[in-house]
């Protein structure tokens, strides 16, 4: 079966919430998954779960969270070193799903650059079903992809200053 490149993208809530979906759906099925956060190194939920899934591996790429400052010289070497692991990944067509949760942010603060992402997806072995997550994906990634979900916030909670709560945004 080939496999076919997924961004979701977007301003609204969901896209890493859709890709652990698919993610759990691929599991069920018997496939393999392989999930990279980029940018996020904090206590999320699923990191409580998602081990308890045999047929499903996460690991973080990033160090905290710097979205409100600036990337370090440690962000970047942590992001650099996921998207090599990713890489080697790809190419070994060990497993049949991979996320790049957040890759897309990664890519907007220069953590790496579309021409390295494009290679490791370029180089990927045949079956090898992608998810490429985060806001701000840029063109040439959405040309590349074979299907694209943007989601779009009408209205969230968190303006009304909701912080993120546990078991639902984090």
């Amino acid at each position: 079966m080939k496999g076919y490149i997924h961004v979701y993208t977007g301003n609204g809530k969901g896209k890493t919430t859709a890709a652990f979906g698919l993610s759990l759906r691929a599991a069920g099925a018997g496939k393999k998954v392989y999930i990279g956060q980029f940018v996020k190194g904090m206590h999320y939920s699923e990191l409580d779960i998602l081990p308890t899934i045999h047929n499903i591996t996460l690991k973080q790429y990033g160090r905290g969270c710097f979205i409100t400052s600036k990337p370090t010289p440690d962000d970047y070497a942590a992001a650099l070193r996921g998207l090599s692991e990713i890489e080697e990944i790809l190419k070994s067509g060990d497993y049949d799903v991979v996320v790049l949760d957040e890759a897309t942010i990664a890519l907007y603060y220069g953590l790496f650059g579309f021409d390295e992402l494009k290679k490791a997806l370029m180089n990927r072995a045949g079956h090898v079903e992608v998810i490429i997550t985060g806001r701000y994906a840029p063109q040439e990634l959405l040309d590349m992809a074979d299907l694209v979900t943007e989601m779009k916030e009408i209205k969230h909670y968190y303006t009304k200053g909701i912080e993120a709560r546990t078991g639902i945004e984090k």
